[in-house]
């Protein structure tokens, strides 16, 4: 049904006069459709490229159309996606102007390149943000508490499929150089189902996902919780449904100009718990000091 101009106004007041446009779209996260989820998620997730992309873009990105994305603008009380994105710009302009100030008057660094950055150039400051976006949200005792559970499992099952399975394996190499039994599950196989049904209160499942959980993962996280694994999820989507169903989550932003997904961050994320297992555990530390990868 076509929205009037009264309703909108009222549907845009929580907006304007209480919530930034993320917290707006959290909100009501319940409410959207799975297609509108996508979209949402790629927003509250990526404002600064939402900020300055077309609906056309967005929608590519968020893996919907540019229709859906104009429908999700119309749920949210805007006209269109033009009045969705200005809220978007005044927030990240809001965010940009926050972080200023918080350097006190120490003056902005240097940029990595000039303003005719080529592609490459292009494509390696946004890795440079994301892994710093991440170290802004990640939460310490989250990270603490999720390498504390790995170090003492007694077994470790990874989840991770299609663009992000190679991540998965490569975390399932280093937890194997660290002395911990640890399985990789990347597709519905009866290799991976085997594995999934060695899950009991002593092990940990770790989902690792980009953009919309993959239905391996969420089912996975699931069947963990039914079997009172620790659970924990890995994700670029602060709203994903892994988020919501695992015990600690990690979140590792993928924005990039590419297009393919930044996954540079989740590497250094993946790194960083194990170097946090390493630190924890001196018996550990002492046994593979001899061959330690440089």
């Amino acid at each position: 049904m076509k929205r009037t101009a009264s309703s909108s106004t009222t549907a845009l007041a929580p907006i304007v006069d209480h919530q930034t446009l993320t917290e707006y779209i959290q909100s009501r996260f319940d409410e959207f459709s799975r297609s509108q989820k996508d979209v949402a998620q790629y927003i509250v997730d990526h404002l600064d490229e939402v900020a300055f992309q077309t609906a056309e873009e967005l929608a590519r990105r968020a893996n919907t159309s540019s229709s859906t994305v104009v429908r999700f603008s119309q749920a949210l009380g805007f006209h269109g996606f033009p009045d969705l994105q200005d809220a978007a710009r005044d927030e990240y302009r809001r965010r940009v102007e926050a972080r200023v100030g918080v350097a006190g008057g120490t003056g902005e660094a240097e940029p990595l390149f000039g303003l005719d950055q080529s592609p490459g150039e292009a494509s390696i400051a946004a890795d440079h943000l994301a892994v710093e976006e991440t170290a802004r949200r990640v939460s310490r005792s989250v990270l603490d508490a999720a390498v504390e559970e790995i170090g003492k499992a007694d077994r470790v099952i990874i989840v991770a499929a299609d663009q992000v399975a190679y991540f998965g394996t490569y975390f399932r190499h280093l937890l194997m150089l660290l002395g911990i039994p640890t399985d990789i599950v990347a597709s519905h196989a009866q290799e991976g189902r085997a594995r999934l049904a060695r899950l009991d209160e002593n092990a940990v499942l770790i989902g690792i996902t980009a953009g919309r959980a993959h239905p391996l993962v969420v089912r996975s996280l699931q069947l963990a919780r039914h079997r009172r694994a620790t659970t924990i999820a890995i994700t670029d989507a602060t709203l994903s449904e892994a988020a919501k169903l695992a015990q600690h989550s990690l979140f590792y932003s993928s924005n990039s100009p590419s297009f393919v997904r930044s996954h540079v961050a989740l590497l250094s994320l993946l790194q960083a718990m194990a170097q946090g297992i390493y630190a924890n555990d001196g018996a550990r530390a002492d046994r593979i000091r001899a061959y330690r990868l440089k």
